[in-house]
């Protein structure tokens, strides 16, 4: 009989809240006015690009204003994320100038930790589809949620357990567990494909066109926007400046 790995003996454990690091990235303003001023002065050094700064803000904004794309492409960010699975089939629709590697569940045991959404998770949807709003349910609703969530979680991963003790393959096995079981994933992006995912996937007061994201992939976009105005500054003032509408 092969060899199988012992089965994990951690207890379930639950999460309200998801984890976006910044693990690699090579993503400067700079890289926007390298990328856009070779279509009129040819090749550049980067050094000369800092020597105007308003010069450099305003050519930035121009390309946003007018929606002049590439020259936002120029760069790279690499984050590590956790989050909900249900979270993650949300994000993997966004595809152009993205890539992705997750992890797998047909090569590795699966931890037991699940989402539980905390008491300021609004649960209760109002209105119809394509115009509709969450509001706060009262707080029996919310122990209702915890106390089921964590109930059917706690016997789908007994469940996985018990297949892969019997000698299931986990590729068969996994079908038992939730969307709301954490996994994992590398998610590399540039400015222009993460502005149109911020575009989609957060609520701001200074968006053009209002978007109605799912709290918890909000909460992961809210993350990856801070990293990348931490990065490029200029060209994040940019986006906000110009309606968060994409170039």
């Amino acid at each position: 009989m092969p060899w199988k790995d012992p089965p994990v003996t951690d207890k379930p454990s639950f999460r309200s809240d998801v984890t976006v690091e910044l693990v690699k990235h090579s993503a400067t303003d700079t890289d926007v006015l390298w990328a856009a001023r070779v279509s009129t002065a040819g090749e550049l050094s980067l050094d000369e690009l800092d020597k105007d700064p308003a010069r450099s803000k305003g050519l930035i904004n121009f390309l946003m204003r007018d929606r002049h794309g590439s020259p936002f492409e120029h760069n790279s960010m690499t984050f590590f994320v956790s989050a909900p699975i249900f979270v993650f089939r949300e994000f993997h629709r966004h595809r152009a100038g993205w890539s992705y590697n997750e992890e797998s569940g047909r090569y590795r045991e699966l931890k037991p930790v699940f989402y539980l959404p905390d008491a300021d998770r609004k649960l209760v949807q109002q209105g119809r589809p394509g115009k509709y709003e969450f509001v706060a349910g009262p707080p029996e609703q919310h122990e209702t949620v915890t106390t089921t969530m964590e109930a059917s979680y706690r016997q789908a991963y007994e469940a996985y357990q018990e297949m892969l003790a019997a000698g299931v393959a986990r590729e068969v096995a996994r079908a038992v567990l939730p969307v709301g079981l954490f996994s994992s994933m590398y998610a590399t992006c540039n400015a222009r494909s993460l502005m149109h995912f911020l575009g989609l996937r957060t609520e701001h007061e200074q968006a053009r066109v209002p978007s109605f994201p799912q709290r918890e992939i909000a909460m992961v976009a809210e993350k990856m926007e801070a990293e990348w105005a931490r990065l490029m500054p200029l060209t994040h003032a940019a986006f906000n400046a110009n309606g968060r509408i994409a170039p």
